[in-house]
């Protein structure tokens, strides 16, 4: 028997579906894997991940306002780093549960991809690079 989702395990809830919706952009994410790496300028971001840098800066806005990326200045640029080294341990785990469940996700109608196509295997999550070539803008 289950029991109804809460208006208080909603509100519980609620900061883990924020995390997950901050990853769900594939763009968002190519960043987050490339500061998996190491620290980045957003000219370096532009450079490497193929973008358009209004592009790379906005994303990279939305990921410090999640609190999952801080900036320091150096000279006139900024550069980029993941907040915390769990994030690092978020992204191992989620290329497990890819690894485990298959091409399920991809073919799932709600959240899969396009078409239903599988994704190319390629670095993983946690290594900096992207999993499918260079996501566009």
């Amino acid at each position: 028997m289950t029991m109804p989702l809460t208006p208080d395990a909603r509100m519980v809830l609620a900061p883990a579906a924020a995390l997950f919706r901050s990853l769900g952009d594939p763009t968002r994410l190519a960043i987050v894997q490339r500061l998996a790496c190491a620290e980045a300028r957003v000219v370096d971001l532009v450079t490497e991940l193929g973008l358009a840098q209004s592009t790379v800066s906005a994303h990279l806005a939305c990921l410090r306002d999640c609190g999952l990326v801080t900036s320091r200045p150096v000279g006139r640029a900024s550069v980029f780093r993941l907040a915390c080294p769990e994030l690092l341990a978020l992204l191992t785990s989620a290329e497990e549960v890819l690894a485990v469940t298959g091409s399920a996700v991809a073919l799932c109608p709600a959240y899969g991809l396009p078409g239903g196509v599988s994704a190319e295997p390629g670095p993983g999550l946690a290594s900096g690079g992207p999993r499918n070539g260079a996501p566009g803008d």
